[in-house]
């Protein structure tokens, strides 16, 4: 059987035609494409710019100071500020060089003492710059009615200690005369011929 061996295909009027391919986009279907993106980008811009602007107004407003409810001229600039304690005339109150305090207090007595005392607890501080020397010796005491007594060595067991003291450094004791007394008052003074300072006794 013999087999006939086609030649190349060809096409006439009548033989149906492969379909195109599809066209590619147009250069207008691009441009119009990256139009509405550029729109959108430029909205999208235009919200992050108001929503900065109007969150910028917003701290600002809230940052701003609340107005003060204190007049002009009261001095509230200087309000929690300590002040220097001044004195009726004016000036500022300078802190005294030796400063002494005395309180009432009772009795203690040591081995040696003998009958009925009365003591008081002082206090010296040394607020100059000289060196301020304390004894017992160097205290006297004051009763109610105006009689003055000397201290009484090693009667209470808490005397005072004999001692030099610094600049800011303090001496406490006590200072005992014999006798029941009211003690009204205290002069110590620094050193035999030194300056002599009062206190009061607290009760």
């Amino acid at each position: 059987m013999t087999q006939h061996n086609p030649g190349p295909r060809q096409w006439g009027p009548g033989t149906p035609q492969q379909p195109a391919p599809p066209p590619g986009r147009s250069g207008a279907g691009k441009a119009i494409g990256f139009g509405c993106l550029g729109v959108v980008v430029l909205f999208v811009v235009i919200g992050a710019v108001a929503a900065a602007l109007g969150g910028g107004g917003d701290q600002g407003a809230g940052s701003r100071p609340a107005a003060s409810s204190v007049p002009e001229g009261s001095g509230a600039e200087g309000a929690g500020r300590e002040r220097p304690r001044e004195e009726p005339g004016g000036q500022a109150a300078a802190e005294p060089p030796i400063r002494v305090t005395a309180q009432a207090t009772g009795f203690r007595p040591t081995v040696l003492a003998r009958g009925q005392h009365t003591s008081v607890l002082v206090t010296v501080v040394n607020n100059g710059a000289e060196k301020v020397a304390v004894n017992p010796l160097y205290f006297e005491v004051t009763g109610s009615d105006g009689t003055k007594y000397d201290v009484e060595l090693a009667a209470d067991e808490r005397q005072i200690d004999t001692v030099e003291l610094a600049r800011g450094e303090k001496a406490t004791g006590t200072v005992t005369v014999r006798g029941a007394v009211e003690p009204a008052s205290v002069a110590f003074t620094n050193g035999p011929f030194g300056e002599t300072v009062t206190a009061g006794v607290a009760r």
